[in-house]
């Protein structure tokens, strides 16, 4: 795997069509600053627009945390602003804010906390390891949780697991197999087996035709927004516009086993 560029706050690499995105400040819990959220901007706008990148891959180095929110020591960069152009900095660290309609696979360990969400919230699939926990630090804080748990809410995580997230603050951890019951994520593995098993994934994904796999994701997640007659009129102008072109296969033969899980 190369890499393609160099970071200061993450590491990022593609290859065989997959980007991989390595949050990489361990020693902060990969809490992000402003370094992080331009270059997150910056990387999303390569996966969107560079046609050789079919799935992303977004993980964290270090054993303790994934993300635990904004960088409370550096403070905020964004107040010097009116508050009428302000806008919530967590915006530019998930893809979808980017129109990023390629799939993203988010590997989850160690604690994710507060805006850590802004990942997950906008991942396609998210999994992880055994040893991840969930919480909401702003209640500690006495500080307005909003945005993070609006997007939890988007993702159909039930309205009473957001709220006991949310309120109780760093008090109570959510586990990963009640993550997995909520539907946070969609699968627990070890976590010797995590970063492995996100690019199984990919892998799969990335071997399938990127126009089909492109038109799904978008189709889907702008249902989210609309009425249902309107994401139906919206789903089948994609399915008409991503099924024409070459690189469709008879479905019989571009099959593998099946995995139950």
């Amino acid at each position: 795997m190369a890499v393609e560029e160099e970071f200061v706050t993450i590491e990022f690499e593609v290859a065989d069509h997959i980007a991989t995105i390595t949050l990489n400040r361990p020693d902060r819990l990969n809490c992000f600053n402003e370094a992080m959220a331009n270059e997150m901007a910056s990387v999303w706008a390569r996966v969107r627009d560079d046609d050789d990148i079919h799935v992303a891959v977004l993980r964290a180095n270090g054993e303790r945390a994934f993300c635990t929110g904004v960088d409370l020591s550096e403070g905020p960069w964004w107040t010097h602003l009116s508050r009428w152009n302000q806008e919530d900095p967590g915006v530019m660290l998930g893809p979808k804010q980017h129109s990023v309609w390629k799939p993203v696979i988010c590997a989850v360990q160690g604690m994710a906390a507060g805006g850590a969400m802004y990942f997950i919230n906008e991942s396609d699939i998210v999994i992880c390891s055994s040893d991840a926990t969930f919480f909401d630090p702003h209640a500690n804080g006495g500080m307005v949780s909003a945005l993070e748990p609006m997007g939890m809410l988007a993702r159909g995580v039930p309205l009473g697991e957001v709220m006991r997230w949310a309120l109780l603050g760093s008090d109570e951890r959510i586990t990963a197999d009640t993550a997995l019951r909520a539907g946070i994520v969609t699968e627990v593995t070890s976590t010797a087996e995590l970063r492995e098993r996100a690019h199984e994934l990919a892998v799969e994904i990335a071997g399938r035709r990127p126009e089909a796999i492109q038109g799904t994701v978008r189709a889907i997640w702008e249902s989210l927004e609309m009425t249902p007659s309107m994401a139906l009129r919206n789903g089948l102008s994609y399915t008409q516009i991503g099924n024409q072109g070459t690189g469709r296969t008879d479905s019989r033969v571009n099959k593998r086993e099946p995995r139950f899980r």
